[in-house]
């Protein structure tokens, strides 16, 4: 595919230096094989009027094999077979071609050889190719394919660099997306952590004031309890309590006293200074037992039983 008016054009032997003219003088063309036909013999004339005939028809790879298939290869030949290869986009072939065919003009070959580089983008190559041909002679169209090979070297490096840029940008984009994607998973797991301290931290509040709970239930129970039973032994002294002084209060009477005054049976209610009395009495006795003292005993307070003589004995 040519790139421009030049590049892609490649130059025949024996013309002008007319890049990109698409056909070739027929006065020259047919001087050119009767030159060729003078060194070679009938079957070889033939060949090459084939083979020039499938390069006109564009049957590139058709002309480069007939070419090949000539006994005698001239420098010529080898150059044209090289054309041929070009006009196929065998552009290696091409090059080899060209460069093995040593007698031909070399800026033409040079410049050709260019053309094929810059066909397989190979633009050091082309730009090399370019210059060494200029360094044989100056020419116009050698020159402008320098020149826009220099350009597309340039555009290609752009190029290049843009790409490696995109792809730079492309991969921080993705190291940062990564990146993100572990904060915020690392992010989700403390949050999880956290929330998993928090719950358990709220558990064990939460079994603390059951526990709490629980032991303030039970000391409340035990109190009550301590309640319960302090109130009935306290309701039981008071019961005893109360038992004890109505018996006080309901005191039998002495079984002898009954005899020798002959009061019933049945006890007797006496006032309280009565019972002073009789209290006061019996610790004066106590007293008397205790010192040996022989005792007299006078019935106090009894206005009903008659007085003893003065005759009778105390004992």
């Amino acid at each position: 595919m040519n790139i421009c008016k030049n590049v892609g054009s490649v130059y025949r032997p024996n013309i002008a230096k007319m890049v990109g003219k698409p056909t070739l003088r027929v006065v020259l063309a047919m001087f050119l094989f009767s030159l060729i036909s003078l060194n070679a013999g009938l079957t070889d004339f033939k060949t090459i009027d084939a083979a020039h005939k499938a390069y006109e028809a564009k049957e590139y790879t058709k002309s480069a094999a007939l070419y090949n298939g000539l006994e005698k290869k001239t420098a010529e030949k080898t150059y044209d077979v090289g054309n041929a290869y070009y006009k196929s986009k065998n552009y290696d072939a091409a090059i080899e071609s060209y460069k093995k065919a040593k007698g031909v003009d070399k800026a033409m070959r040079l410049h050709n050889i260019g053309n094929a580089y810059f066909q397989k983008k190979d633009l050091d190559s082309a730009i090399k190719s370019y210059e060494e041909a200029l360094k044989t002679g100056e020419d116009e169209e050698t020159r402008f394919n320098l020149d826009l090979a220099k350009k597309m070297k340039k555009q290609q490096e752009k190029q290049k660099k843009q790409k490696k840029e995109q792809e730079k940008k492309k991969d921080q984009k993705d190291q940062n997306k990564k990146d993100n994607k572990d904060q915020k998973k690392d992010d989700q797991q403390k949050k999880d952590d956290q929330n998993k301290k928090d719950q358990k931290n709220k558990d064990k509040k939460d079994q603390e004031k059951k526990d709490q709970k629980k032991e303030k239930d039970q000391k409340k129970k035990d109190k009550d309890g301590q309640k319960k039973e302090k109130k009935k032994e306290n309701d039981k002294k008071e019961g005893d309590k109360k038992k004890s002084d109505s018996q006080k209060e309901k005191k039998p009477k002495d079984k002898k006293g009954d005899k020798a005054s002959g009061t019933p049976k049945e006890q007797k209610k006496m006032s309280k200074e009565e019972k002073i009395k009789q209290q006061e009495l019996k610790r004066l006795l106590k007293k008397m037992e205790q010192k040996g003292t022989p005792t007299m005993m006078y019935q106090m307070g009894d206005d009903k039983r008659s007085k003893k003589s003065d005759d009778a004995n105390p004992w």
